[in-house]
């Protein structure tokens, strides 16, 4: 059946079993006083309400309301408590498809339209719910006057639990405006206990979690009223705005779609769209740049989606944490130590902003703090074994730069290329020769920072070597020799350090 208005389907309601001689159903239940005894009663909020009021009653009824159905109809009797046990869950989408299947398989049963209608009324769809109920009521005439009857104690006592929960949402109401939300969620606890298909005790609710902070409570109680409304765009950017908040865009811009699906010249929803959508473009094309090592290109990004949304901490902090990483991974160990800093201060529990701070610290060769943020940071997260790892190089550097630093030896930086490093050999080489000094003891001492430098220049020119040596093992230590056999060092000049007479070099700089 299709109505014009919603005016035509209260009327329908009203009306519906009047043709039968019977007086409707509300009356008979004590909802409505006779007819003149309420004026304020019309076509409008009042009998909506009253809609609902009889659609939960009915509901309340379905779930206590025994099995009727013949012996050897054992598939449709499990569809039917199936719906029941989700509709008392609140699962109103899942039960609806098993009363579906039970109205399928038995259309001669009357009982199986009208539990598939109080789904329809949970779900706050009256004009699916209707049909069935006509139905229902075509295949048993009586089954409203047995539900409606004065003497039906189950009726009653529901009718007794529909008084008690529109007193309960009074109450909750005033602790509402009253400012008392931890009041209003502790009557709403028991409004919700008893009719968790009530789209206005979940919204209610989910205002005081607002209030409280509680944002991750209010989204829990909102996603379900987007489904106990036929139009509920109010809910989904309300999701959309919350879970932009928390910093999840992605899940931002999905509900604000849903919002969009239902009217997509919804002017808020539209505005609020735009918004999450180049804020979540930058993030996207920022981490795009990461993965393919584009460090400059990822900051620029960042930094725009700052500018994009300035005033919502979470994006600064993230976007200042991934500025530090892609600094640490482009070696950049003065910023990046900066901008870690100031994002480890947004964000003091962020195991990789801790990471890559430690990072830089060790290209700064500041061995003692990066091995202090690796510690902190394996604090917060003591399984994860890049952590792990990471704390066992850095310790291993901090024990080596206490020993011979090669890097040091020849005055470069922990990144410098093989370019640099041969140009600082070169440079400390000449400078060193034993030959510019003319007595023993300045030889002596040059001979030995000259095996240093040449020791220096043969570690960093080979990857292996270096490698082990920025992992925190000399590759010339003794110690780090396995068998005892050790690494046979060959000099890069034609020349024993541990000789005697003159001294004849012979360089090879390449």
């Amino acid at each position: 059946m299709v109505f014009a208005d919603e005016e035509a389907e209260v009327s329908w309601v009203r009306s519906w079993d009047m043709e039968s001689g019977q007086q409707p159903v509300w009356r008979g239940l004590g909802l409505l006083g006779r007819g003149g005894d309420n004026p304020g009663l019309g076509p409008g909020g009042c009998e909506r309400r009253l809609l609902w009021v009889a659609s939960l009653l009915c509901v309340l009824l379905d779930l206590q309301l025994p099995g009727l159905l013949a012996a050897g109809q054992a598939e449709i009797e499990n569809h039917l408590e199936m719906g029941r046990k989700l509709l008392a869950a609140g699962q109103l989408a899942e039960a609806l498809s098993h009363y579906h299947s039970a109205v399928e398989s038995d259309p001669k049963n009357y009982l199986t339209y009208y539990k598939r209608a109080t789904i329809y009324l949970a779900m706050g769809k009256f004009k699916s719910a209707l049909p069935d109920l006509s139905k229902a009521i075509e295949l048993k005439p009586d089954f409203m006057a047995l539900q409606s009857n004065p003497e039906n104690t189950e009726a009653q006592r529901q009718l007794a639990r529909v008084s008690e929960l529109e007193f309960s949402m009074q109450e909750a109401r005033t602790a509402f405006q009253r400012k008392n939300y931890l009041g209003a969620i502790s009557i709403l606890d028991q409004a919700i206990e008893i009719s968790p298909w009530d789209p206005e005790a979940k919204e209610l609710r989910a205002e005081c979690y607002l209030y409280l902070g509680d944002y991750n409570k209010a989204i829990m109680d909102l996603k379900p009223t987007t489904k106990l409304r036929n139009d509920n765009r109010a809910a989904f950017l309300k999701l959309s705005k919350l879970y932009y908040n928390l910093g999840e865009h992605e899940e931002s811009l999905n509900q604000v779609r849903e919002c969009l699906k239902l009217d997509q010249d919804d002017k808020d929803c539209f505005s609020h769209y735009k918004q999450v959508k180049k804020l979540a473009k930058q993030l996207e094309s920022a981490e795009e740049h990461i993965r393919s090592q584009r460090y400059e290109d990822a900051i620029e990004k960042y930094k725009a989606a700052m500018k994009t949304e300035p005033n919502v901490e979470i994006y600064t902090s993230k976007a200042k944490g991934r500025i530090c990483h892609c600094l640490s991974k482009s070696k950049q160990p003065h910023e990046a130590i900066d901008i870690c800093t100031e994002a480890h201060q947004l964000d003091p529990r962020n195991i990789f902003i801790l990471r890559d701070r430690a990072e830089a610290y060790i290209l700064n060769e500041e061995f003692e703090k990066a091995v202090e943020d690796y510690q902190e940071a394996k604090e917060f997260d003591g399984e994860n074994e890049e952590l792990k790892e990471g704390l066992e190089r850095a310790q291993k550097l901090l024990k080596q730069s206490k020993k011979r630093d090669y890097y040091k030896i020849l005055g470069i930086r922990r990144n410098a290329n093989k370019q640099e490093i041969i140009k600082a050999y070169r440079k400390l080489a000449q400078q060193w020769h034993p030959d510019n000094f003319q007595s023993e003891d300045e030889k002596k001492e040059a001979e030995k920072k000259f095996i240093d430098i040449a020791a220096a220049k043969e570690v960093l020119t080979d990857p292996e070597m270096r490698q082990k040596f920025d992992s925190g093992e000399d590759p010339l230590d003794p110690e780090n020799q396995q068998g005892g056999a050790g690494h046979q060092h060959q000099w890069p000049f034609e020349f024993n350090p541990f000789g005697s007479g003159n001294f004849h070099f012979k360089f090879h700089f390449n």
